[in-house]
């Protein structure tokens, strides 16, 4: 039984000593039935969060988003790694790109091209990025939007004339040779990103811009989607797939949206759950805001898998996160606090999908030291081959680069009880929103190029 003491946020019958669960938990109803603004909760998310969306660039958007006339080779779309069926990620802990063969789970690698290494960070779902207050993507941020100003590690050139900051974002996965661009040398893309030619007449945007203007479908709808424009170029093409993921993929009509607004009710768990994570348990402190995220930074000690992230010459296997960013120590291991919408959906979870059960991960998260030191690296890779097998656990293998990791990690260790989990899990469930999963207009049957379209 539990102490009405630790009920400090909501109401409680005056003199009472102990109150059982049940109690507890009709208690927790009863006080925030009342009202659903109560303080420590986000306001509810209204039209003004969002920018507004053009139809006709959505629309142009949608059908460049799922076509592979991106990539190098011709064989990969931004669809290939972000699928609706896994709360639009992969599915895995660390995705295939160039190289891989099939969708989410079931990719492999291409005997015929067979992929270099994995992509080194998970893939992050999509929702709710046309929202006003992300202001930094990727998991370390390396894109960001100051106060109106892009800012890539790539130089001010590089962020000339996109309209916003998810829109400058695909720049860098077209240009990646293991996720967009092809392996070294084996296309005219990735030959033009490997000699450094971005941008200008023999760029690798402009590469990929001469091709979608070949084809007249398309033509025709960037004029509808851009009158009085010159020439379509690849700030246009990035503009549009921008446009269409924050019209896709806009989340604020879950459970917990409804609840706020006073339309809807939470199960007695759910809202023990939301005492859990707003109040006693503290997790509002970084997964604050109507997104549940302070669009900030923390070292939570996740377990680290893969290539990690490094420049070619370079032979370890860590990852250091916002650091490589910022180049400041403080940083080292940091990683911005992911958005919890559909947050069921989007497994495997942790910057390297280290955890392939969120029960697990949340546990985890919340004693982040001992699970480093207990990690049962469950996890949900493809797989690439020996050559490749042998880096996935190089990090975790090192024991100097393991109590370096635990060392970077602050505040402390917090053991949840099963009952906890349970009632956390409750609450997250209300995240799941039923209209954004099902997606609003959904995977085209074909695209202009007539290239195939990755569908399940």
């Amino acid at each position: 039984m539990l102490r009405c003491s630790l009920l400090p946020h909501f109401r409680r019958p005056p003199g009472c000593g102990y109150v059982t669960p049940m109690l507890r938990a009709l208690l927790i109803l009863s006080a925030l039935s009342v009202s659903a603004r109560a303080e420590g909760f986000p306001p509810p998310v209204t039209d003004d969060a969002y920018r507004a969306t053009d139809p006709a660039k959505v629309a142009l958007g949608r059908l460049l988003f799922w076509d592979p006339v991106l990539s190098g080779n011709r064989n990969i779309s931004c669809g290939t790694c972000h699928q609706p069926q896994f709360g639009t990620g992969d599915g895995l802990s660390l995705g295939l790109g160039e190289g891989g063969i099939g969708l989410g789970t079931a990719r492999v690698p291409d005997p015929a091209n067979p992929p270099e290494q994995r992509i080194p960070r998970n893939a992050p779902g999509l929702w709710n990025l046309g929202a006003k207050e992300f202001t930094a993507l990727f998991h370390d941020g390396r894109i960001e939007d100051r106060d109106g100003v892009l800012r890539t590690p790539m130089g001010p050139e590089m962020v000339e004339g996109f309209d916003t900051l998810l829109s400058a974002q695909t720049m860098f996965p077209v240009l990646s040779g293991d996720e967009m661009a092809g392996h070294y040398s084996e296309n005219e893309v990735a030959q033009a990103v490997r000699q450094g030619l971005i941008t200008g007449p023999d760029g690798a945007w402009e590469k990929l811009s001469a091709r979608v203007r070949a084809i007249p479908e398309y033509l025709t709808m960037w004029e509808t989607a851009f009158p009085g424009d010159d020439t379509l170029d690849f700030t246009d093409i990035s503009d549009a797939i921008g446009q269409f993921v924050e019209f896709e993929w806009r989340s604020d009509t879950a459970p917990f949206d409804l609840w706020l607004r006073g339309e809807g009710d939470l199960s007695a768990r759910a809202l023990q759950g939301a005492e859990l994570f707003y109040f006693t348990q503290g997790c509002a402190t970084c997964h604050s805001g109507p997104f549940q995220t302070d669009q900030d930074f923390h070292v939570t000690g996740q377990p680290q898998l893969g290539p990690g992230k490094r420049a070619r010459f370079e032979r370890h296997a860590r990852d250091e996160g916002r650091a490589r960013v910022t180049g400041d120590a403080a940083d080292r291991f940091a990683f911005r606090t992911p958005s919890l919408r559909n947050v069921t959906e989007t497994g495997p979870w942790g910057h390297a999908g280290a955890y392939a059960d969120l029960r697990d991960f949340i546990a985890a998260h919340a004693a982040p030291r001992a699970a480093l030191s207990e990690y049962a690296r469950d996890v949900t890779l493809p797989d690439a081959g020996p050559e490749i097998a042998a880096t996935d656990w190089s990090f975790m293998d090192d024991a100097a680069e393991v109590s370096a990791l635990a060392t970077a990690v602050r505040g402390p260790d917090r053991v949840l009880t099963e009952r906890e989990i349970t009632a956390l899990m409750a609450f997250l469930e209300t995240l799941r929103d039923e209209t954004a999963l099902a997606g609003r207009l959904g995977i085209p049957e074909t695209v202009p190029s007539g290239l195939p379209v990755d569908r399940p």
